[in-house]
């Protein structure tokens, strides 16, 4: 840093700007946009290539690990969804190995990316797409369409508008009853997106600390802080899938 000319809070800002164009409202992180489309497109590729190539006879790695999460994103739906809608699954799937793939962005070393970018004349480039508030309250946002959504399939217009209004405290207390239910909603996206966002924020930053450490004490702090942090990433793409499995289980139970 000192060879080129920056201080340790410019390295910290640098890494923590995104590559973006527009102003206020109507910007647009081309840098998160660009790793969440690419990692759902892996995410995609993987899965396709595993189905194609799949064997009733001794399977490969690549199937086996397909097969894994398919058992395992299964087997929480079953636990914790208590409707009938074929969609939960895939959805569920997609949103744990989407957004598990963000996360392990956060494991590559923090100067590589950039440093290949900025060859490319792309002066900033932030590669964790979970650490952008618009990619984490997207996601969160899209959550909550999706219970409206099947609230209003399932119970229908009527019964969905008459359990906002009288549940919990009945008919009397309906305007009580409706600024829970705002409060409620509200709490879903935030906490769903703050979670994960804080988290993975808070990682990228000790990352980017420890890189301003001499080398010897950046391998010395790195791989320990690495390896714990796979169970953090692992963690919040996991509650991510199970919050949402539940909020949906909700949208479908007739009150």
């Amino acid at each position: 840093m000192s060879e080129s000319g920056h201080s340790a809070t410019g390295y910290i800002v640098h890494h923590l700007t995104n590559l973006k164009v527009g102003e206020g409202f109507w910007t647009l992180h081309l840098d998160t946009m660009f790793f969440s489309i690419g990692l759902g497109a892996l995410f995609l590729w993987l899965f396709m290539k595993a189905a194609k190539s799949a064997t009733s006879d001794v399977p490969g790695p690549l199937q086996n690990f397909c097969e894994i999460m398919i058992d395992f994103v299964d087997t929480q739906v079953k636990d914790s969804f208590h409707g009938r809608n074929p969609v939960i699954a895939p959805l569920a799937l997609t949103i744990f190995v989407w957004v598990f793939l963000w996360n392990a962005m956060d494991l590559v070393p923090v100067d590589l990316l950039p440093a290949i970018a900025s060859l490319f004349g792309i002066p900033y480039l932030r590669v964790v797409p979970s650490t952008d508030l618009n990619s984490t309250f997207g996601m969160s946002i899209s959550v909550l369409l999706l219970v409206y959504y099947y609230s209003i399939k399932v119970k229908g217009p009527v019964h969905f508008t008459m359990e906002v209004l009288t549940h919990p405290f009945g008919k009397w207390f309906m305007p009580f009853n409706l600024l829970l239910r705002i409060v409620e909603d509200l709490a879903k996206p935030i906490s769903l997106g703050l979670r994960l966002f804080g988290n993975l924020y808070a990682g990228e930053l000790i990352f980017i600390l420890i890189a301003l450490l001499p080398w010897w004490i950046q391998f010395t702090l790195g791989w320990p802080w690495a390896v714990f942090h796979i169970l953090v990433i692992t963690l919040q793409a996991f509650i991510f899938m199970v919050l949402t499995i539940v909020y949906l289980s909700m949208a479908h139970e007739d009150h």
